[in-house]
């Protein structure tokens, strides 16, 4: 049975990009929706591992998605206050 929520009470439908890895982090999915339906990302690595966040129920920046899906594993990072509109 198809549901519109993928936990935590988030909707599917949202424009949100949910990240799904299998167990040995070598397959990670993309779910997202554009207008008119999912579009769904599939990379497999030939060699090597994806990165799991530190805590894998927090949201990640587009930033640090991109850098785990290229495999970038950044040890130590200090980020800039930047203005943001609310």
């Amino acid at each position: 049975m198809w549901t519109d929520k993928f936990g935590h009470g988030r909707q599917a439908i949202s424009g949100e990009v949910f990240v799904f890895l299998n167990r040995s982090r070598t397959h990670i999915k993309l779910l997202h929706w554009e207008s008119g339906g999912f579009v769904l990302y599939y990379k497999r690595l030939e060699q090597g591992t994806f990165p799991v966040p530190k805590d894998p129920k927090q949201e990640l920046s587009w930033s640090e998605l991109v850098l785990m899906i290229e495999g970038i594993q950044v040890v130590k990072s200090i980020q800039k206050k930047r203005f943001y509109l609310p």
